[in-house]
């Protein structure tokens, strides 16, 4: 049987996702649910950094910095999204995220949709 990967601090995440998409509906932009999110990740009392900063090293050398939208508890990576479909590079971009961080989980978060569409993705 396969363990799951913080379980419990997911199943917060996604709730939370939820409540933000069933309140403010879809047609925003990603901003807007981002900031959503954050209010209630801090109602929650959950540690977590918005905007947060991700450098990219090659041969010990900085080589490119990237933007994480969200990240909870220095445990999950979360990146949202407003757009048709998750695809592949936004599948390979969380990834990338959690290698350069070494970060063992990631969700994408789809707004744009009548329904929440989320993506969970491990290292």
């Amino acid at each position: 049987m396969r363990q799951v990967i913080y379980k419990e601090l997911s199943y917060q995440i996604i709730g939370l996702a939820m409540e933000v998409h069933n309140e403010l509906g879809f047609g925003f932009l990603e901003k807007v649910y981002e900031n959503a999110l954050m209010v209630l990740l801090k109602r929650e009392r959950l540690e977590a950094k918005q905007q947060h900063p991700i450098k990219i090293n090659f041969c010990d050398e900085v080589v490119g910095d990237y933007i994480a939208d969200i990240l909870v508890e220095d445990k999950i990576i979360l990146e949202l999204k407003v757009v048709d479909k998750i695809i592949g590079i936004h599948k390979a971009q969380v990834l990338n995220y959690l290698k350069a961080t070494k970060t063992k989980l990631g969700f994408i978060l789809n707004f744009k949709n009548k329904k929440l569409e989320f993506e969970r993705l491990v290292l």
